[in-house]
């Protein structure tokens, strides 16, 4: 028998009487009720705006959804909840879910949302709900501890690239060094750890762009904020319970070369699909942007190298393919306990003696080795 959904306010608490409640629409608040938030003022925080249907979706999370300030929620099982509001997250002891068949429910609802579906059978999904809160959810037993949600909530506001600036997140010289590899219509590749700011960074690059250019974004969950007119976004699509209807990535960036772009932009590189994107790069579509996950400038190499051993390429090839392809990297981090994230170095790859990849810093001029990093 289906449960039924829960109302935007519903609580999730240890003695609840009820799993869910539903309530008529006319009923429902018109507004999701913000957590508190202890030495808070509640009239000046921002809100983030959700539909009746996310609200339902997001049930007793809906709260922290809609609050402004949150970053980033954690649903680690019956543990309990880790809200991140731009410092690191923090265990919020106020909520609790009343046990693991509940937890499930509200991940499957939540999912459900984002039209994408999680069971046995896919026990693992992102999926992106409404204006670009990203949602990851795994379920037992890949989950041994029980059903964990992490949700990725976007800013409010879009940022732009002059606020970056004023807000100190480029290092002296570096917003000139970007302004002019934008102007240049220069392939650009940041990389960063999860959670360091790439996807905004990127943004507010691309919001840069000429009015008359065509923005074509392709993303496995659809995130990228971008304040510009002409901006087209594909999203990779997963099979149907019958296994079939599957749209991949690599697929979805040989259909963006067909719909005529002028900045090509591939929001992660993860795959095969980095193949595909060099080829486009090198083959006359400049002006394109990319993210790759790494821990330095220093790992971007062996991290190219790790994708294009994916994409059936090896380090020789994959090296001149990335030479010809990138013509700038850009490394970002988010500081420990404050949260603040900065971008900390470019870098220039080019070849070293025997053909492979290697990276030269654009803030020192010095080559960049993977022993500087302490590795």
């Amino acid at each position: 028998m289906r449960t039924p959904s829960p109302s935007p306010d519903t609580a999730f608490a240890p003695d609840a009487a009820e799993r869910f409640v539903v309530r008529p629409a006319a009923q429902r608040p018109a507004e999701v009720a913000l957590p508190p938030i202890a030495g808070r003022d509640d009239a000046a925080r921002q809100r983030r705006p959700l539909t009746r249907g996310e609200a339902d979706a997001f049930g007793p999370l809906a709260g922290f959804v809609a609050d402004g300030e949150v970053t980033d929620l954690f649903v680690n099982g019956m543990r309990g909840l880790w809200v991140d509001r731009g410092a690191g997250a923090v265990h919020d002891p106020t909520w609790r879910a009343p046990d693991e068949r509940a937890l499930r429910e509200l991940a499957v609802r939540i999912v459900a949302a984002g039209g994408r579906h999680i069971d046995e059978a896919h026990p693992c999904i992102d999926v992106r709900v409404g204006d670009g809160i990203r949602v990851h959810a795994a379920l037992p037993p890949v989950t041994p501890e029980g059903t964990h949600l992490s949700i990725r909530a976007p800013r409010i506001r879009r940022i732009s690239f002059d606020e970056l600036r004023d807000a100190g997140f480029f290092y002296p010289g570096a917003d000139d060094v970007v302004r002019e590899a934008l102007r240049g219509r220069a392939n650009l590749l940041i990389t960063g750890a999860g959670g360091s700011g790439k996807t905004t960074l990127l943004g507010a690059l691309l919001g840069e762009s000429a009015p008359d250019e065509r923005i074509v974004t392709i993303e496995d969950v659809a995130e990228l904020r971008i304040d510009h007119p002409h901006v087209v976004s594909l999203e990779a699509r997963q099979a149907n319970v019958e296994g079939a209807g599957e749209v991949t990535l690599e697929r979805l960036v040989r259909e963006a070369l067909r719909m005529r772009p002028d900045r090509l932009v591939l929001g992660e590189c993860r795959g095969a699909e980095f193949r595909e994107l060099l080829a486009a790069l090198n083959t006359g579509h400049d002006g394109g942007a990319g993210t790759l996950h790494a821990n330095s400038l220093a790992d971007a190499p062996a991290r190219l190298e790790a994708l294009g051993a994916l994409a059936g390429l090896g380090p020789e090839a994959m090296a001149r393919q990335a030479v010809s392809a990138i013509d700038l990297v850009m490394h970002v981090e988010r500081a420990p306990g404050t949260g603040v994230r900065r971008l900390v170095d470019m870098g220039e790859l080019g070849l070293d003696g025997v053909g492979r990849l290697r990276i030269t810093s654009v803030r020192t001029g010095d080559r960049i080795e993977r022993d500087d990093a302490g590795r």
